[in-house]
């Protein structure tokens, strides 16, 4: 998507002595978005300024802050680090018709920049193949992504996505995403419509050194498309109130490691054991079907058990071992070389001899 990769990269410029935000602000900015029921946090700041040099060549750490002056360059304005980066998925019960419908997807990201300014920016270099739409207090960019309206006549599922669009949420931070979510933003800005749910959000941010963390609803979500919770024209009442199916994970630098930690409700100690016993054999036949030997080491550290009734996933990798696969994954493929194939040799014919006369 044009406008994403222009607005995201063009705010994705870091600066090497950037702090970090404190998690209570990210919290506060997050809070006036629109209900969702999954969330992926990214924190670019920590990733690059603490992560990024443990496990990354000192020279291609310069490679990067040379890219990102050349967008500061390229740009015009002063460009700042993101501090944080959120993409959020609502999911939607069947239309009247029981037609499924496609979840909308939203990409959030805030920092010490000027969301106005990057508006502009991005609305120059596009010119246009953009328009400007108003909707509530906002004013949302638009622009039609002609290959997916040209498959969408076939697959119905992607009518919603034949326009992406971008709209600053406040002073410093940018929504990306399809048009009907990007609105649902604004009626949550302007206290119409639903807000992301505060449980959601502090089991998202819980962890205020993660790199990344994710957490959502799974089976709640299965329910809402399904039509278990009804339809958009006829609401129905859940049979059942649980949270099977909530997650939370998460990865942190410490020190020498990174962690990795996570958890999944599954109701009851019974189902967590039944569920873990099924996880577990599968998990193994995964780890032994890869081969490489770094991705193995990696993977084989992630210890998955039952603990009450949850399913808890924990592990401790080290840095160099990252290192080691990051460096391997950049390694350029070699090409197998071809061996240009000798003509078969002609057999020699040897010379008749002739019979002497009688």
């Amino acid at each position: 998507m044009i406008l994403s990769l222009v607005l995201i990269q063009t705010a994705k410029a870091q600066s090497a002595y950037v702090k970090s935000v404190p998690p209570q602000s990210v919290a506060n900015a997050l809070s006036t978005l629109p209900e969702a029921d999954v969330l992926i946090y990214a924190s670019p700041q920590k990733i690059l300024n603490e992560a990024a040099p443990k496990v990354i060549e000192p020279t291609e750490i310069a490679k990067m802050r040379a890219s990102f002056d050349d967008i500061k360059k390229s740009v015009g304005i002063d460009p700042s680090s993101i501090d944080y980066l959120v993409i959020a998925v609502r999911f939607h019960k069947p239309a009247a018709d029981l037609s499924f419908a496609a979840p909308d997807v939203m990409t959030v990201f805030g920092g010490d920049f000027s969301s106005e300014s990057l508006m502009e920016t991005g609305k120059v270099y596009l010119q246009e193949k953009v328009r400007e739409e108003p909707y509530g207090s906002r004013k949302i960019l638009v622009m039609p992504i002609d290959s997916i309206a040209e498959a969408a006549v076939k697959n119905p599922l992607l009518k919603s996505f034949v326009e992406v669009g971008a709209v600053a949420l406040n002073a410093n931070s940018i929504a990306v995403g399809n048009v009907r979510y990007l609105k649902a933003a604004i009626d949550a800005l302007d206290g119409k419509g639903t807000r992301l749910q505060s449980m959601a959000l502090d089991s998202l941010l819980r962890d205020q050194n993660a790199l990344l963390s994710a957490a959502g609803s799974p089976l709640t979500s299965f329910m809402k498309s399904f039509g278990m919770l009804g339809t958009e024209a006829t609401p129905r009442e859940p049979r059942c109130d649980t949270r099977f199916g909530d997650f939370y994970g998460a990865v942190t630098s410490n020190g020498t490691n990174f962690s990795v930690r996570g958890a999944m409700n599954t109701d009851n100690p019974d189902t967590a054991k039944i569920i873990n016993n099924l996880i577990s054999g599968v998990w193994q036949q995964a780890v032994d079907s890869v081969p490489d030997k770094n991705a193995q080491s990696i993977l084989k550290a992630i210890r998955v058990t039952p603990k009450e009734s949850e399913i808890v996933w924990e592990a401790e990798i080290a840095n160099q071992t990252v290192a080691n696969f990051i460096k391997e994954q950049s390694k350029p493929k070699e090409v197998p070389k071809v061996e240009a194939s000798k003509p078969a040799p002609v057999p020699r014919q040897k010379p008749r001899r002739r019979k002497p006369r009688a």
